[in-house]
């Protein structure tokens, strides 16, 4: 008889059955009258005695399971989701999850120690300094050039002074070299930068700055104020130039005016890049403003039909280039053939060139000519199908729509799914070409040599077994056992 192993709370955790063991467990849970247990039950006591002492967590662990982590050297228990340490901190590089408030974690990526708080955030209980330099805010005495103590704030990033906050302004004294701080030979008064000494003219060398807004500035670039041109009421007395990267218009940079300098020389370039186009607007000489035409990636295109011109009678373009004109030319009515110039007609009148009616239609009394060749190889017509089906599919009449996929057995094969028919009946119908006559590929399960006949099968398939009705020739050999599209030519 099985044995039903409950959980301390009455749960059920496995049947063992007679003569099996069950290892969904941490443990080996031997069924009755198992051969060999003793070594099982032993095995299973070691395992309790030393905690699943590994250093891999054990496999199908019990919430409340007891693991020591030998590569850690940690005691550890299981609380339903992952393994805890039962006593000191959490230790790795990155932020834990799974703590509850007031648990430990030892960074050791910083070398820090920080406490979860009840919000399920950490913070950090120190050191304040990350790793083995000083990072901090640190207070300090400093003698000035007149031996005077002055107390200062250092900003210190990895021992390296960044700033100084100073009540009072002084020079440093340089004479012993104890005193001396890197980047500073005098502190002013508020926040002075690392490299802002006396010799700059209160202009930082190198790579400290403030970033953010300041609420006023005495000088830009060590430049004073009147130098500098208002955004807003900007007045120019010279020649203004900018670079060969221009300049832009628009609150998004709408419009770019530079220089192009990647071709044979230097080109002005006038571009939108917000926008389809470029507007030109224009004022009359009645102070009209009109707006003739705008620029956009098709070409220049006027703002109204027929209401502006290009050029006038007293100033003509000399010479007029383009592959094709669209439009009424006043001197071009006619079409010139041979050494006579022809109307257009939408009827079959003579001496007139042929032009197709509103419906598209072209109307003529005869057309002489030969059709040589057609492109394609089969004749074909649009069916209704009630799905989309692949080229080959042998289709029958049938389904929730005109045409369905060929079942042995089942229905008459009208034709096979074409790829490129040569001339295609019922073109604007819906549905799929179906190939009546000609040749096809034809989805082809199984073997099948040139010359043999074609039979249906099933999922609208065909084959070479002869059970069902013949539909082709095969036009080619195939050795593949799997479904090959095979060119073929319909015997329907």
């Amino acid at each position: 008889m099985a044995y039903v192993i409950n959980l301390t709370n009455g749960s059920q955790l496995a049947t063992v059955e007679d003569g099996t063991i069950d290892q969904s467990t941490s443990l080996k849970l031997v069924g009755k009258n198992y051969a060999g247990y003793g070594e099982i039950q032993n095995e299973n006591f070691v395992h309790l005695l030393e905690n699943f002492s590994s250093a891999n967590q054990p496999a199908g662990p019990l919430s409340g399971q007891i693991w020591f982590d030998s590569s850690s050297k940690k005691l550890k228990f299981y609380d339903g989701t992952k393994f805890r340490t039962t006593g000191g901190a959490e230790v790795s590089s990155t932020q834990p999850v799974g703590l509850t408030t007031g648990d430990f974690w030892w960074d050791t990526g910083n070398n820090q120690l920080y406490a979860q708080n009840s919000d399920g955030g950490f913070v950090l209980i120190g050191p304040q300094s990350i790793g083995d330099t000083v990072t901090a805010m640190v207070t300090a005495q400093i003698r000035d050039n007149a031996q005077n103590n002055r107390t200062i704030i250092k900003g210190t990033v990895e021992d390296s002074v960044v700033f100084i906050i100073s009540p009072t302004e002084f020079t440093i004294d340089a004479t012993d070299p104890t005193n001396v701080i890197t980047g500073f030979d005098v502190v002013r008064q508020g926040l002075t930068l690392r490299n802002t000494t006396s010799g700059t003219d209160g202009v930082t060398s190198g790579a400290f700055r403030f970033h953010g807004t300041a609420t006023n500035s005495d000088k830009l670039n060590g430049l004073p104020a009147s130098d500098y041109a208002l955004a807003g009421a900007a007045t120019f007395t010279s020649v203004v130039r900018f670079a060969d990267s221009g300049f832009t218009v628009g609150d998004a940079n709408d419009l770019a005016v530079f220089i192009d300098t990647s071709g044979s020389g230097d080109e002005g370039v006038i571009e939108n890049t917000v926008g389809q186009k470029i507007r030109f607007k224009v004022k009359s000489s009645a102070g009209v403003t009109t707006e003739p035409f705008h620029v956009q990636s098709a070409g220049l295109i006027p703002t109204a039909t027929t209401s502006f011109d290009l050029g006038d009678t007293n100033f003509k373009f000399r010479n007029v280039h383009a592959t094709s004109f669209i439009g009424l030319a006043t001197n071009a009515t006619n079409l010139q053939v041979g050494s006579n110039f022809r109307t257009g007609d939408v009827s079959a009148t003579n001496n007139t060139v042929a032009v197709r009616d509103s419906s598209g239609n072209l109307s003529a009394n005869i057309f002489n000519g030969i059709s040589t060749q057609a492109r394609y190889a089969d004749l074909a017509e649009k069916y209704a199908t009630d799905k989309n089906y692949p080229v080959g599919t042998l289709m029958m009449i049938g389904g929730e729509a005109e045409a369905t996929a060929c079942e042995n057995g089942k229905g008459i094969c009208i034709g096979v799914i074409s790829t490129k028919p040569a001339y295609l009946m019922n073109s604007e119908a819906e549905g799929q070409a179906v190939a009546l006559v000609g040749r096809v590929p034809v989805r082809i399960t199984g073997p099948v040599n040139k010359g043999e006949a074609v039979f249906v099968a099933d999922n609208g398939t065909a084959s070479v077994d002869g059970k069902g009705n013949m539909i082709a020739i095969a036009l080619e050999s195939n050795d593949r056992h799997e479904e090959t599209l095979v060119e073929c030519i319909l015997k329907l």
